[in-house]
């Protein structure tokens, strides 16, 4: 991992203390780096890399939490403080729905975690804190640009994502800390949007609510204990108002399928989708993961309908190795 001496944010945009009711100091060291070396024949190797750097936030005794990617199939993962001392830690599990990874710390961390608070109470405009290993240089004073639905590429959809603005310039896993000092979630991408004219970056972050109930699932069996989603494997966006694939995961189901990159989607089971959430929650809808996704393509002035037999992504992944 790259020294945390080697950059920071640009000190207009950097949060002061002075501004804010709790200790802004003390809550930004919960904030650490994270650094996962994942096998080259890791099946996420080829989009994600095989080493991916980022950042986690302490929210218990030794347990961090951080964005999924990061640690999707991780086979080494190291924690750095933002005093540069080091640890090592285990991937303990990555929840598919909310995008949230968990590692274990595997010694002791003189850290104190930073307080889950209340995504679903915050409201556009409000201050936060957007803060990343290293302490205030290293994080961004911003606001909450925005709280609406989500949908991505990769087959993953929120109905409610938060945007804040400025973007952080290292938004993988860092911690949106509220104006009272509690965790509100954690950084997952960076998105663009116009407004007045002119295009600005802003962060999209995973809510903290979504954690509170599956929190205790990733901590003890590493997934959400419950039937997982239909997985197709297949990448999507938006262009003309259709929905056009433009990847295929190798191997996948879409792939037995045989469908192909500019294969328009026209509908799930007979029902028109309009969009990629809405053609993420009509195959959601069909079951859990194995069931067979009636859809309608359209290819080469042709359209036609095929039955893609749907798989749990996990199965796909190599697990966590154990300490």
């Amino acid at each position: 991992m790259a020294s945390l001496t080697e950059w920071t944010v640009p000190q207009a945009a950097q949060p002061r203390s002075d501004d804010y009711d709790f200790d802004l100091e003390h809550a930004l060291a919960a904030v650490v780096g994270l650094h996962a070396i994942i096998p080259p024949d890791a099946f996420t190797a080829e989009v994600l890399g095989t080493e991916r750097v980022g950042n986690g936030v302490l929210i218990d005794r030794g347990l961090v939490l951080t964005v999924g990617y990061l640690i999707t199939e991780a086979e080494t993962v190291w924690l750095h403080m933002g005093d540069g001392h080091v640890v090592e830690g285990h991937a303990l599990g990555f929840d598919q729905e909310s995008g949230f990874g968990l590692v274990q710390a595997l010694q002791p961390i003189d850290v104190e975690p930073l307080p889950l608070g209340n995504s679903s109470v915050t409201d556009i405009g409000d201050r936060v804190v957007l803060g990343g290993v290293g302490g205030r240089t290293r994080s961004v004073a911003g606001r909450i640009a925005a709280k609406e639905s989500f949908a991505g590429y990769w087959e993953y959809a929120l109905d409610e994502a938060i945007f804040t603005y400025p973007a952080h310039p290292n938004w993988g896993g860092t911690g949106l800390i509220s104006a009272s000092g509690e965790l509100l979630g954690i950084g997952s991408l960076q998105v663009e949007r116009e407004r007045k004219g002119k295009n600005e970056h802003l962060n999209m972050v995973v809510p903290i609510d979504l954690l509170k109930p599956n929190l205790s699932d990733l901590s003890r069996y590493g997934r959400v204990n419950k039937p997982a989603r239909p997985w197709l494997g297949l990448y999507a966006t938006e262009i003309e108002d259709n929905i056009v694939i433009v990847g295929i995961a190798a191997k996948g189901p879409a792939a037995r399928a045989e469908l192909r990159v500019g294969d328009v989607i026209v509908a799930v089971k007979g029902e028109k989708v309009s969009g990629l959430a809405s053609f993420y929650r009509e195959l959601w809808a069909q079951g859990s993961a194995g069931v067979d996704v009636p859809l309608t393509l359209y290819r080469d002035g042709v359209t036609y309908d095929v039955e893609v037999k749907s798989s749990d992504r996990a199965r796909f992944l190599k697990q966590p190795r154990l300490h």
